[in-house]
């Protein structure tokens, strides 16, 4: 990053309002990091929820206050408020009668990426965290020293100071970020190099998608693409240059598939570079073949910015996931194992569910839909993978989408979905209550059970999967 750009950034007070988001909060802390000061609220704290996370921000220097307008007090303050964020909130009204400057989230961070000199952007349906989360590591191991900007906290780079690292702040100036197109903001990125993992239906129709990810291309100096993605190849002509990976031949960046081995914590191959005929050996502590699929997206990423495979592959072998990514809680004394994961669309929960299904054992998944708009959007594909990739003896359990608030159309609900899991032959229950699931879950659960608990945009689901072990044992 530009000193100029750090100094116009720093000059200036900010105040995040939503700080403690997935999105918001590593933003804050890379600000932070860069010298800037920064307030926030957030109402997750006002409600009590997390207040491990909003200490950890109170002792880093960051001034919080209740979400009531009371800390935008000047027209020098800066706010920044993803989309989510409604014009009634206090802050947003206070802002507005000050004339405080707004920026977006992403355009805030479009502006700190664009203001590097190699920037890595991550895009993508699914998988988006993990890759970035990945290259961040590798990087950091090659002594790229990079800023990491992310949307789940990194376990490598989690300390007992650093409990929630969704960001690295560096010195080099290299910048990994993963990017959105859910709100269309993808197109504010101009990357050295674009990452497009998958095109598949989420936020937006398959039309829109199409549009913005081949834009993001466009504006690359080289693309990263998922050969085995049909509608990510298909968009191949409108990149500069490519690299292109997965378990096709067709991929630059492949796999021998006899070589795959999977385990319950971990998955091995031989990573093949198709240009050279070069193989490189790779073992991840991750499990699910998903994992070796984002493992061949970070492997090209990196040597698309210069790293030898050999070098990257080694880095790659401590990497240790990412919170709430097919996160394992703990096994209770009977046997049943706790798995905490993201998994929160169809392509998300299907390699989830793909992964579990991979080892023997029932599986009672619990899923709570992270709005009711997304559930309107996707819950016929989801209902769909929720029934075939399961097996009659699995049972899954959905409690009401998460509501915090707002003036969303709140009339279709779980009862949808699991209706057309249940027309699809799948097995399903509607609970509406998250603590009357919980209850159901305990009951249900025997000796050699994996109990998954999938959803977004709500931290105490992580709470929730810990409760539940501590139930069990």
């Amino acid at each position: 990053m530009t000193s100029a750009t750090a100094t116009d950034l720093t000059s200036r007070p900010w105040f995040f309002c939503g700080i403690g988001g997935s999105g918001m909060l590593p933003l804050a802390l890379i600000l932070r990091g860069l010298g800037a000061s920064v307030a926030g609220s957030d109402r997750s704290r006002d409600q009590g929820r997390t207040p491990e996370k909003f200490a950890w921000l109170e002792s880093l220097g960051f001034t919080l206050f209740p979400q009531d307008g009371s800390g935008v007090t000047s027209s020098e303050q800066v706010l920044v408020a993803s989309a989510a964020v409604e014009d009634t909130v206090p802050e947003m009204v206070r802002a507005r009668e000050l004339g405080c400057p707004r920026m977006s989230r992403a355009e805030l961070l479009s502006r700190l990426f664009n203001a590097s000199r190699t920037g890595i952007a991550v895009g993508g349906t699914s998988g988006k965290s993990t890759v970035t989360g990945m290259i961040g590591w590798i990087m950091t191991q090659a002594g790229r020293d990079p800023t990491v900007m992310n949307g789940a906290v990194m376990k490598n780079f989690r300390t007992p100071d650093a409990p929630f690292a969704s960001a690295r702040v560096g010195s080099g100036e290299l910048f990994v970020s993963e990017v959105d197109e859910s709100d269309g903001s993808i197109a504010l990125y101009t990357p050295a190099i674009a990452v497009l993992n998958n095109v598949s239906l989420d936020h937006k129709s398959l039309e829109e998608l199409r549009a913005l990810f081949g834009d993001f291309l466009a504006r690359a100096a080289i693309a990263v693409i998922n050969a085995d993605d049909p509608e990510s190849l298909a968009l191949r002509p409108r990149a500069h240059a490519s690299l292109t990976f997965g378990f096709s031949t067709e991929g630059d960046i492949s796999v021998d598939a006899a070589t795959i081995a999977e385990h319950p914590t971990g998955i091995a191959a031989t990573v093949i570079d198709r240009r050279d005929g070069a193989a490189v050996p790779l073992a991840l502590q991750v499990p699910g073949r998903h994992n070796l699929a984002n493992a061949l997206a970070a492997l090209a990423a990196a040597n698309a910015a210069g790293l030898p495979l050999v070098e990257a592959a080694r880095a790659l072998e401590g990497f240790t996931g990412l919170a709430r990514r097919f996160d394992i809680v703990g096994t209770s004394p009977s046997g049943v194992t706790v798995i905490d994961d993201f998994g929160h669309n169809p392509e998300k929960v299907a390699a989830t569910l793909a992964t579990l299904k991979a080892h023997p054992g029932r599986v009672i998944a619990f899923f709570q839909p992270h709005g009711y708009g997304p559930l309107r959007q996707m819950g016929a594909e989801l209902a769909e993978v929720l029934a075939t990739r399961l097996d009659s003896d699995d049972v899954t359990i959905l409690c009401d989408p998460v509501y915090f608030g707002g003036t969303v159309d709140r009339s279709v609900g779980s009862e949808r979905i699991v209706a057309l899991v249940q027309g699809h032959g799948g097995q399903a229950e509607h609970i509406a209550s998250r603590d009357h699931c919980a209850d159901r879950i305990v009951a249900l659960a025997r000796p050699g059970d994996r109990i998954v608990i999938m959803g977004a945009r709500d931290d105490t689901l992580s709470t929730f999967a810990r409760d539940i072990l501590a139930r069990l044992a």
